[in-house]
């Protein structure tokens, strides 16, 4: 049975059961060269708010959330749902939404000093990407559990967990030749009344998904180096 036919259910209070894990060890100088190749790959990986309204195909999206679904995650609780949004109207009513918050902010909600931090990425309230790019993964993180009949169960290290999983989701996009933006208005409220999400879900964050325009531009920034963000003991 495939993972994607396999039906999921909770575990929650069953007893531990093991299974074996045996996956073949990869020689080093194979690991060294995937390691080098996937740095490199990565390093390319840009956040993009130009995007082509050209479609994307489907399946590939499909297959990086699946890859997204496989993070860690406190008490294997797997706190996330993905709400794919391709539908036009959809997309305008967020985009609409998230505007009208934006306004907001930056006409000073954020102060100053988040503002100085924003200077240098050239954004500002207009969110051209919520509707040029041909899908939205919206990401809501799930609270709680909440059963069919109304039983509650508390979810643990939901922000870690789901963070993990967006950072997943953003590389194996990456990885799969999309781009992608993390957008996260604030307040977010709004993405729970208009994808109608049940109670124990909250919006974490709004994942444009596309090409990038062809005028496409992006800041001219630098990455920290690598000696710049570790510590070796």
């Amino acid at each position: 049975m495939s993972p994607d036919t396999e039906a999921w259910t909770p575990i929650h209070g069953l007893p531990y059961r093991p299974a074996p894990y045996r996956p073949a060890r990869m020689p080093g100088h194979e690991s060294l060269a995937r390691a080098a190749e996937l740095r490199a790959r990565m390093d390319e990986r840009r956040t993009v708010r130009h995007f082509s309204p050209d479609p994307v195909p489907e399946q590939v999206v499909r297959d990086a959330v699946a890859c997204a679904a496989t993070a860690p995650s406190g008490a294997h609780q797997q706190p996330w749902t993905f709400v794919l949004v391709k539908d036009p109207a959809v997309r305008r009513r967020i985009r609409a939404a998230a505007e009208r918050e934006e306004e907001l902010s930056y006409d000073g909600r954020l102060g100053e000093e988040w503002l100085a931090a924003l200077r240098p990425l050239g954004t500002d309230s207009v969110k051209t990407h919520l509707t040029d790019a041909p899908a939205l993964i919206v990401v809501f993180q799930q609270r709680y559990w909440l059963g069919p009949d109304g039983t509650k169960r508390k979810h643990y290290y939901v922000d870690e967990s789901v963070g993990i999983a967006v950072g997943m989701l953003l590389s194996a996009l990456h990885l799969s030749g999309l781009a992608a933006l993390v957008h996260t208005p604030s307040p977010m409220r709004f993405l729970s009344q208009v994808l109608d999400r049940p109670e124990n879900e909250k919006a974490f964050a709004v994942i444009p998904v596309g090409y990038p325009s062809a005028d496409c531009e992006v800041p001219d920034l630098v990455r920290k180096s690598l000696d710049q963000v570790i510590v070796e003991v």
